[in-house]
């Protein structure tokens, strides 16, 4: 008997700790992220190997901008899953945005470590897009002195054309928009949003035309044919 209230115990348990998970991804989704904390926390505790809580733990203190608890997340996952490309992509762009925070001098000891960790995701998973994103923007606003490098920065832009021909054509635009090619960024834009169609594209597109270009009839037009 007693092992029987034994199993129904541990039974009620698991069920009662499921329930907080799905509970605690639920108000991570609705963006109540405090709120969410204190779920996973609490089944965390429960269930100390539940990676995927810690996973989540990380990407809430990254969505609160507390790049120290993000990184301290992010970094028992890189560990323990040391093919698993995400978990680098989260550690680098969590470094990466705690680089921006501080100072230029010690943002400048982060650089190294932030790009190795986006190299070796894009290593581990060749379809890795983010990872990808991540290196194009990385090099093309690093001084050429660190390491910053349009050469580079087209690379890894030309990976993406292989992988998503939205992505590459997005990434292009990118690229031609931050060296102020405007033409040349509008022509990426077209094709991105003629092959994708989505409203990442019609707000590439859109934001170009209104913001850079400052054509304001091309904008209204690109919007009123969105939204039909």
């Amino acid at each position: 008997m007693k092992f029987l209230t034994l199993i129904i115990l541990l039974f009620s348990l698991q069920i009662m700790g499921q329930s907080d998970f799905e509970k605690a991804e639920n108000l991570f989704q609705q963006e109540k992220y405090n709120q969410a904390k204190v779920l996973f926390e609490k089944y965390l505790k429960a269930n100390p190997n539940s990676y995927k809580a810690i996973e989540y733990l990380g990407d809430i203190a990254g969505h609160q901008k507390k790049w120290d608890e993000a990184l301290k997340q992010y970094k028992i996952l890189k560990n323990q899953f040391p093919k698993t490309a995400n978990y680098f992509y989260k550690y680098g762009g969590a470094l990466g945005m705690k680089a921006k925070s501080v100072n230029k001098f010690k943002a400048l000891g982060m650089i190294d470590e932030v790009e190795n960790s986006f190299l070796t995701a894009a290593k581990l998973d060749p379809k890795h897009i983010d990872s990808r994103w991540a290196l194009v923007m990385l090099y093309l606003e690093l001084p050429g002195i660190v390491g910053g490098s349009e050469n580079k920065a087209n690379k890894y832009s030309d990976e993406l054309m292989n992988l998503s021909k939205v992505d590459g054509y997005l990434s292009k635009g990118y690229i031609d928009e931050y060296f102020n090619r405007y033409n040349k960024a509008e022509g990426n834009y077209i094709k991105a949003h003629e092959i994708g169609n989505s409203k990442t594209t019609f707000q590439k597109l859109y934001n170009l035309y209104l913001n850079k270009i400052k054509d304001k009839s091309k904008a209204q037009k690109l919007k009123e044919k969105f939204e039909k």
